[in-house]
């Protein structure tokens, strides 16, 4: 075929077909990573665990964006994404977490897990409906991964199965926080206006570069607060806006017009 020339037609439905397939293997991968997460848990390996369940964060951040940049997105893709991110960010990282520290605490362990798990749920069924209708550029709650990941990043920075009740105590008011802050209506910033495509200067690329050392040489620190200020920016942000409502001076008195002068 010389320079120039189109596929023929069953070559481009191949092309078409192999690039369509791409997002859902991604999913796949986020599904595998979720159920070896598991799997890690209950042989008690938390420090395994837990990188498996950021892996498959990241693999659910690149499967929506592979979909819409090959134009494969599809219903069947937005429902099998959704019943793997139940997996992944819902029913593992409450396993792991019980398994780490929640089975200290007798009979309110398993049940703040099944409460993370459940809220998991919900939020991504409210998320399937009101996706639609809502503003891109933030989310209705906390969203499932970044629950998850500041689930795991605890567990990652004390990988050490807890063996006292009072630091699962500690664990079990993470995962109940988590778990309301997933169904709650705060409103977090989504970064989907991002535009990595946009030509910076030098600086900004050098800052960028050094910050991603700063955070390879420090990762657990590093993983942890990056999670934590996600996870109380939006709670953050709604205390101060009450704060400020609350101090803000009074309109002026609208002066009739008869008494103006």
């Amino acid at each position: 075929m010389f320079p120039g020339q189109a596929a023929p037609p069953a070559r481009r439905k191949g092309i078409r077909r192999g690039t369509s397939i791409l997002p859902s293997l991604f999913t796949t991968g986020n599904l595998f990573l979720g159920f070896w997460a598991i799997i890690k848990a209950f042989d008690g390996k938390y420090e395994e665990a837990a990188p498996l369940i950021f892996g498959a964060i990241v693999l659910d951040m690149l499967d929506g964006r592979i979909a819409r940049l090959t134009g494969s997105t599809s219903e069947f893709g937005a429902e099998l994404d959704s019943l793997a991110d139940a997996i992944s960010f819902g029913v593992a990282p409450a396993l792991v977490a019980y398994r780490w520290a929640l089975d200290e605490v007798p009979r309110l362990g398993w049940l703040a897990a099944f409460l993370f798990a459940l809220c998991g749920v919900l939020r991504l069924a409210r998320f399937n409906v009101q996706k639609h209708v809502t503003d891109a550029r933030f989310f209705v709650g906390l969203p499932v991964p970044a629950a998850a990941g500041q689930l795991v990043a605890v567990v990652a920075f004390a990988p050490a199965r807890v063996a006292s009740w009072i630091h699962g105590l500690f664990a079990l008011v993470l995962v109940v926080v988590l778990a309301f802050l997933m169904v709650s209506t705060f409103r977090y910033r989504s970064f989907k206006g991002i535009d990595l495509m946009r030509r910076r200067s030098y600086l900004a690329v050098l800052g960028i570069a050094l910050l991603f050392v700063f955070i390879a040489a420090h990762l657990q620190y590093s993983v942890l607060a990056l999670a934590s200020l996600y996870t109380l920016s939006a709670p953050g942000a709604y205390l101060f806006g009450l704060l400020f409502r609350r101090h803000k001076p009074p309109p002026p008195a609208a002066v009739p017009a008869g008494e103006a002068g």
